[in-house]
């Protein structure tokens, strides 16, 4: 025979179930009941035909003791005027003399085999079992026997006797029982009623308040799922409202430089108009760019992959050496130390790649621009100075803010990259801290990671 799989024997067994939670308690308690009354009626029959079994066997012993004095020979085993019919088949005594001759039964046709053991015995006898006393005196041996079924309709008796008040009271344990499953219910009734009256865009807390410790979590993560999706809608919006705004300059400078494009009378006022509309285009691509990045990074969840953030710190160096090149700066990475942040490496690539990229940009040609990173304590500490003009004390906490430039004028950019900075940061539970560099003399930016690894 072909063995069933556990698993398909769990899925029937779940399937049989019903799904209501409710259900489910109220069948398992009022199983529990019906197994508890079965135990206790099994018990209650045990014990009950002990003690019968125990009382019945001293009765028994009292009777042939009380016989031992002994009965004449010719001793009739009824006596005159005895109704047949009232004979009692189920308790007998039989009285034999040590020859083996029996000289007196209880009952006419009631005999049973004579016992050679003495003491209690167990007899099968006129279809039934029969428990059997036997005692032998100098003239006799007495024979008290009983049927085994008399003793056990007893102790039935007694146990269903012990059993009636359960049966009685089943009726009020199953109303307590319900009662008490929907109290316990009623919370989650509660949530589910404030859920299904929500509107859609309505994505505040559900209230957990006197929940079971089970569902308590539950409810917790729910919450925690609304707040991820509120802040994904929020980025959402913050990013059309800032397309929207930041755009609009753009394309309306694209505009006029398409127009003197095609107002331009000679190659050398073209080629200008080219030039300058190339810019234009890509500034614009650049502001996207920022615009997505900032989107993508503020409605991402966190990811806890272990990252070498001084392999992330020399990454991000590749990514800006052409553009240190191109303005003769000397960007490096200091003497660091290896530390392992949990994190995203994508994300912290591109944090460590827009601090270089502003101080590349607001530095003179020429400058110094320089990468460390290195461990205080238990944190991880990623910093990058310049040696450019900086940024003002009253200013710095400022500058954090999206399309805020506090920058040397007519450097390039749209004041997104130190809000990207910020996103990241917080994403990655980290502070990012803003102040004067004393050995380049321009802006040092310090990231600091709470926790780390060696």
């Amino acid at each position: 025979m072909k063995n069933v799989p556990t698993t398909s024997w769990r899925s029937a067994l779940q399937s049989m179930l019903p799904r209501s939670l409710r259900m489910r308690l109220l069948m398992f308690l009022l199983a529990a009941i019906v197994l508890a009354g079965a135990v206790q009626g099994a018990l209650a029959y045990r014990g009950a035909l002990a003690e019968a079994d125990a009382l019945f066997d001293y009765h028994m012993q009292q009777t042939a003791l009380a016989l031992r004095s002994g009965l004449p020979v010719d001793a009739q085993g009824l006596g005159p005027g005895l109704d047949p019919e009232d004979e009692n088949h189920e308790f007998i005594v039989q009285v034999w003399t040590n020859e083996g001759l029996r000289i007196f039964e209880s009952a006419v046709g009631a005999a049973l085999p004579q016992i050679a053991v003495l003491g209690f015995t167990n007899v099968q006898a006129r279809g039934g079992t029969y428990r059997v006393f036997s005692m032998q005196t100098r003239s006799q041996v007495i024979q008290v026997a009983q049927n085994m079924a008399a003793r056990r309709d007893m102790a039935g008796s007694l146990a269903l006797r012990t059993l009636a008040p359960l049966a009685i009271m089943a009726p009020l344990l199953v109303l307590a029982v319900w009662w008490g499953v929907s109290r316990s219910l009623a919370p989650v009734e509660r949530v589910r009623r404030q859920l299904a009256q929500r509107q859609a865009d309505d994505l505040s807390p559900v209230s957990d308040a006197q929940l079971p410790d089970e569902v308590q979590p539950l409810v917790s993560e729910l919450n925690l799922l609304f707040e991820r999706v509120q802040r994904a809608f929020d980025a959402q919006e913050h990013f059309v409202a800032d397309a929207a705004h930041e755009l609009r300059s753009p394309l309306a400078a694209l505009r006029l430089q398409l127009q003197g494009l095609q107002r331009a009378g000679d190659d050398a006022a073209r080629a200008a108009a080219i030039e300058r509309l190339s810019a234009g285009i890509e500034r614009a691509t650049r502001l996207v760019e920022q615009l997505l990045t900032l989107a993508r990074q503020e409605a991402s969840t966190a990811v806890n992959d272990p990252v070498d953030l001084r392999a992330t710190a020399q990454l991000a160096l590749a990514d800006v050496a052409p553009a240190a090149q191109a303005r003769g700066m000397d960007v490096g990475l200091l003497e660091s130390d290896a530390a392992t942040v949990p994190g995203n490496a994508e994300a912290l690539r591109m944090l460590a790649r827009n601090l270089l990229d502003n101080a590349i940009k607001y530095s003179p040609p020429g400058g110094q621009v320089d990468l460390q990173v290195c461990r205080e304590g238990d944190a991880a500490v990623l910093t990058v100075e310049d040696s450019g003009p900086g940024i003002a004390p009253e200013h710095r906490e400022r500058v954090m803010q999206r399309f805020v430039r506090e920058t040397s004028e007519g450097a390039p950019g749209s004041g997104l990259g130190l809000a990207i900075v910020q996103a990241i940061a917080q994403a990655h539970g980290a502070t990012v801290a803003l102040d004067s560099s004393a050995r380049l003399g321009g802006l040092r930016v310090t990231v600091r990671f709470a926790a780390a690894k060696p």
